[in-house]
């Protein structure tokens, strides 16, 4: 099981990353982390699908894409990073697609809130993955975008309910709950907007019978209202477009109201660069947040290409250009694996 202590992480009663040999004891307790949303992503509009064909050409194919995810856990693992943020209704697959409703329909929910059994077959794949290499998946419910899929307030607690009783059937405790990711975005149903998605963070945890932490995020530099800050048992925050300096002043704003772990799970480094240098930046951003105390997770939008990044499918999971080398070679280098 996972615990929140204070600042910091517990696993089964220890603190994460008390495991490794020679291991950093400034790290004990933190979640490196990064965004892995559509790694059970599909579009089921026949009219957008397109978009998202591989290189050669061959349409997209929903099971490869999260196949392939499972298969680069243990190298992530391996550099240090045992958290990863997934979602039932994905995330933007295109960059800078602050829309309310999106054309794609990427969502693990029906309208009236119950699961789609192919959708999630593939997230139950993925978690019980996590839990065979030790990692921890942040798990979302819901995106901006996708969330009008449902036709109203009483369907969305339903997919709380339903996605809560579906994690817990997969018997791995070690999984942490995000209800929608950045609240304060584009969401249609008022019940997912800041001031009362904190009434959904208290309903997960019920149906979860405290066997999972709760959060919810917020859009970049956003600091949580005092009603989330209170019901959550985590605090989620974004670094989108903020420097590292405004990365540190976060955390400290957020240490004056509470002792609750703080996790970044989204942090694009390519919304802010120093000199042209982005991989310096990921490091920088990074040892901003640890520093003070935070864990921080790697956001990679990328292109559709099957190259770059880690959001815009199909997605090339491999450790493959200088921005992913950056982050996750920095990890290991703090966290103290040679």
């Amino acid at each position: 099981m996972i615990q929140g202590e204070k600042d910091c992480f517990l696993i089964d009663g220890g603190l994460t990353y008390a495991d490794l040999p020679e291991v950093n004891e400034k790290v004990l307790g933190r979640l490196f982390n990064f965004r892995a949303v559509q790694a059970t992503f599909n579009d089921e509009n026949p009219q957008t699908r397109r978009m998202w064909r591989y290189p050669d050409g061959s349409e997209y194919d929903p099971e490869r894409q999260t196949s392939e995810f499972i298969a680069y856990l243990p190298e992530y693992k391996k550099h240090g990073v045992i958290g990863f943020t997934i979602n039932f209704q994905g995330g933007g697959p295109v960059a800078h697609q602050f829309v309310s409703r999106q054309e794609w329909i990427n969502t693990a929910f029906r309208k009236d809130g119950t699961i789609k059994s192919d959708y999630a077959d593939r997230i139950g794949r993925v978690i019980t993955a996590a839990a065979e290499n030790k990692m921890i998946p942040i798990v979302g419910f819901f995106y901006f975008g996708q969330d009008y899929h449902l036709k109203d307030e009483e369907a969305v607690k339903e997919a709380v309910v339903n996605g809560m009783e579906f994690i817990k059937k997969l018997n791995n405790d070690k999984v942490l709950i995000e209800i929608d990711n950045e609240s304060d975005i584009a969401y249609d149903h008022e019940i997912l907007q800041p001031a009362r998605v904190h009434e959904l963070i208290k309903l997960a945890r019920e149906v979860g019978e405290g066997r999972f932490l709760v959060s919810t995020s917020f859009g970049g530099g956003t600091i949580p209202p005092d009603t989330v800050i209170k019901e959550a048992d985590f605090i989620l925050i974004h670094g989108n477009g903020r420097s590292p300096r405004v990365i540190r002043e976060m955390v400290r704003t957020l240490r004056e109201k509470t002792d609750k772990p703080i996790v970044f799970n989204e942090d694009p480094a390519d919304w802010w660069t120093t000199n042209g240098n982005v991989e310096k930046l990921i490091a920088d951003k990074l040892i901003a947040a640890f520093e003070e105390g935070a864990s921080w997770g790697y956001y990679d939008q990328g292109q559709s290409n099957y190259r770059d990044g880690f959001q815009s499918p199909p997605t090339n999971w491999a450790i493959n250009t200088g921005r992913k080398k950056a982050f996750f070679n920095k990890v290991a280098e703090i966290v103290g694996i040679r």
